[in-house]
């Protein structure tokens, strides 16, 4: 019997995928979203599709057509799947992004996809636009989702673009709907039956790490191949809530739009804010979640410093039974045999050498999960069956310790390219150290690798690091308007250049190691993979970010923004005096602190190799923020960084 199984039910594309569904589950909830006084409020499957039809409707009549772009510049709220279907039953695309982008990608991107018409969330996001109105000389009319105050509809009368309201939209929609309903449904019905799975259902622009931003063309087919295998990693049943907190225009977050409402689930907005999501997560009591690494080390350090904030028992707990209860999870492994394979185990001897310490381990930790584990999982809602961390490297310090209270967090990996999801932990066998089983609708190879060029297209054998290879139905159509990029990217034979380093292992799992375009090469020629020691570092509670740096240097050096907190603790307790925060990243006992707190981290005894050894460090007051240091997602774009900083950089060396 097949490890993984495909299932073929599905209509041919997204919005006949979601028609099914409003058929079949009129009654049940598919939306919850707060109203004005933070309340949740639900929608059902039934309300959202005439939503859909009335919206599409409306657009049909404004011009939208099959071969439009429509900008979508928003953050994650319930209108926005409303417009996403709209849009997609016409056969149009949507462009999306979000609130925080600067005004110059925004008008950048909706130029480059030569879109006449657009959604913005506020009239903030317009504005950004309206700052040099000549950058889109092809965009014609404006909407804003959110209801607008008084003085915020001044905005009509910009002289630039045409301005409506989605509610206004809806509302025309409704009366054309309401004329005669069975007709009209059939027609968006019929034109949504014209779209093939090869037809463009959104392009996403990158977040430009290394550059200008690139509009990644996603088809309907690359999201229906996901939706087929994904009940083999999300085993959702019917009524099950999905909490959602990332934005949905983000390649990662939209795939779960989809499939949600294919599982028979309902989906409740939040925030990607730890005190917010935590809060919303008690309200709603989710089953399933996603959320990319930053948010997990947030709620793990929300955690941590919500107990050592109120000491007593629940601190004694902590620090008696946290420990223990992360041998254990390490011994489970090894008696479940769910162990990472970099190297062929003998898995009679994991069993033999495991299950001796797992028995004496599992009362320590059953009595921990009685005093305080499950009521860290209750604060976290209590029902989650899966959450899943992607869009980045999940840190291992962060993995132990949710797997140590018994909170099932699973890890994936993926692309905007390739829809996003390549592999994801299976559930059943959760390996840490590895992103997962391989979905049954990729193909997966690891090749030579040379400066993250191909060197030979022969697939490598189990266990050797390699270049990231991807084929298969989820590979995107190519970068809108370049062919050139897309070229270089996807060889004749359909085969995608992650630039990801990484492995299989002897259990046909993934593992990533690293960027290849991010390898730092010493002028010994030492190669580093900086990822590896940035995660061991920011495992401390006392740093929040590090950038290690280092290319054609004799050593390595470091850019770290330390957690605040933690270091205002530390210079109180240990009688530094200061008069502002920014003085303290340059105290000498500070940086004595963070230098040796560093070079216990990272050194020999730990693991690395000598030539990781950070040398020098530099510390910064202010976190890294989106758009300027961070992509939209959170990743560190290191050319900003090196440009932005270049004098402190240049002490380093």
């Amino acid at each position: 019997m097949p490890r993984f199984t495909f299932d073929k039910t599905y209509p041919k594309n997204i919005p006949l995928m979601f028609k099914t569904r409003a058929e079949e589950l009129q009654d049940d909830v598919f939306q919850y979203s707060k109203d004005k006084d933070g309340n949740y409020q639900a929608y059902t499957y039934n309300q959202v599709y005439n939503d859909i039809i009335s919206l599409a409707l409306a657009l049909r009549e404004m011009g939208i057509t099959r071969s439009s772009n429509v900008g979508l510049i928003s953050d994650n709220r319930r209108e926005w799947a409303i417009i996403d279907y709209a849009l997609l039953s016409l056969g149009a695309a949507d462009v999306p992004r979000g609130c925080d982008s600067m005004g110059v990608e925004i008008r950048f991107i909706l130029n480059f996809a030569d879109c006449k018409y657009s959604f913005f969330e506020t009239p903030r996001q317009l504005e950004k636009v309206l700052e040099k109105a000549e950058e889109c000389p092809n965009l014609d009319t404006a909407i804003i989702i959110k209801e607008l105050t008084p003085e915020e509809e001044a905005i009509k009368n910009n002289g630039k673009f045409n301005v409506t309201t989605l509610s206004a939209l809806l509302e025309r929609g409704r009366e054309i709907y309401n004329t005669n309903k069975a007709a009209l449904r059939k027609e968006i019905e019929a034109e949504m039956e014209k779209t093939e799975p090869n037809d463009i259902a959104t392009i996403i622009f990158t977040s430009g790490t290394t550059g200008t931003p690139k509009g990644v063309m996603l088809t309907h087919r690359n999201y229906m191949a996901q939706i087929e295998v994904m009940h083999n990693f999300f085993p959702g049943k019917r009524g099950e809530t999905w909490l959602t907190v990332l934005p949905v225009w983000h390649s990662f977050e939209r795939a779960f739009q989809y499939v949600i409402p294919a599982l028979k689930c309902n989906v409740a907005y939040s925030k990607p804010v730890p005190q917010v999501m935590i809060s919303d997560m008690q309200k709603m009591k989710p089953h399933w979640m996603c959320a990319v690494p930053r948010i997990w080390t947030g709620v793990a350090k929300s955690i941590d410093k919500t107990i050592n904030k109120h000491k007593g028992w629940n601190l004694f707990c902590y620090k008696i039974f946290l420990a223990p209860a992360k041998a254990y999870v390490a011994q489970k492994d090894k008696v479940r045999g769910w162990i990472c394979q970099i190297e062929k185990r003998n898995r009679f001897l994991d069993f033999i050498t495991g299950i001796i310490p797992f028995l004496l381990l599992w009362p320590i930790h059953k009595l921990g999960d009685i005093c305080l584990f499950n009521r860290i999982r209750k604060r976290l809602g209590g029902n989650i069956k899966i959450a899943m961390s992607g869009g980045g490297a999940l840190q291992r310090e962060v993995n132990d310790f949710f797997r140590a209270i018994g909170f099932n967090l699973l890890e994936g990996y993926g692309l905007t390219e390739t829809a996003p999801v390549l592999s994801i932990r299976d559930y059943k066998a959760p390996r840490p150290g590895c992103v997962g089983a391989l979905l049954p609708s990729v193909e997966i190879k690891i090749v030579k690798e040379e400066n993250g060029v191909i060197a030979d297209s022969t697939p490598l054998p189990y266990g050797q690091k390699g270049l990231v290879l991807a084929r298969g139905e989820q590979i995107m159509k190519g970068y809108y308007k370049r062919q050139d990029l897309t070229d270089a990217i996807i060889d004749k034979d359909g085969w995608l250049n992650t630039g990801d380093l990484g492995l299989l292992t002897f259990d046909h799992e993934l593992k990533i190691t690293g960027r290849a375009k991010d390898t730092i090469v010493l002028l010994g020629g030492e190669n580093v993979e900086p990822l590896v020691i940035e995660q061991a570092l920011t495992a401390s509670d006392y740093i929040d970010t590090a950038i290690v740096l280092g290319q054609d240097q004799n050593t390595l050096g470091c850019l770290l923004v330390p957690n605040k907190d933690f270091t205002e603790q530390y210079a109180k307790e240990n009688n530094i005096s200061f008069e502002s925060y920014e003085e303290l990243m340059v105290n000498e006992a500070i940086v004595s602190f963070y230098s040796k707190t560093v070079h216990s981290l990272v050194s020999v005894n730990t693991g690395f190799r000598s030539c990781e050894r950070i040398n020098k460090i530099a510390l910064l007051p202010n976190a890294f923020k989106p758009g300027e240091e961070l992509s939209a997602k959170g990743e560190m774009i290191r050319p900003k960084i090196s440009k932005k900083y270049e004098q402190i950089i240049a002490t380093l060396f």
